[in-house]
């Protein structure tokens, strides 16, 4: 049982380790860009968790965090931009009126 539990404790922390290896490296890019690409990636979780993420915001999200790899701020900038955009109006399409077709 205690190899079990032990077991279990390992592979969870290593699962914790490599889940925070994956994430974006933004080594290579300026702050302007690291503050776009962490206020993007705020906006559309804000909009995943309201239900209200548009595709595109999800897209440009997924480009901004690409051009950060590769340490191409004006990319990182630009896409982060769209994606805040686009998490930010889907957010605002929830308090339109609902349209009923007759």
């Amino acid at each position: 049982m205690r190899k079990q539990l032990a077991s279990a404790a390992l592979v969870s922390l290593m699962a914790l380790f490599l889940s925070a290896c994956a994430t974006t490296q933004t080594a290579a890019i300026n702050d302007n860009a690291k503050a776009a690409l962490a206020q993007a990636e705020k906006d559309v979780k804000e909009a995943k968790t309201k239900f209200a993420l548009w595709t595109t915001a999800d897209g440009a999200l997924k480009a901004a965090q690409e051009a950060a790899k590769k340490g191409d701020s004006d990319g990182v900038v630009k896409a982060s931009h769209t994606a805040s955009e686009q998490a930010k109006l889907g957010i605002a399409q929830t308090s339109y009126p609902e349209i009923t077709v007759k």
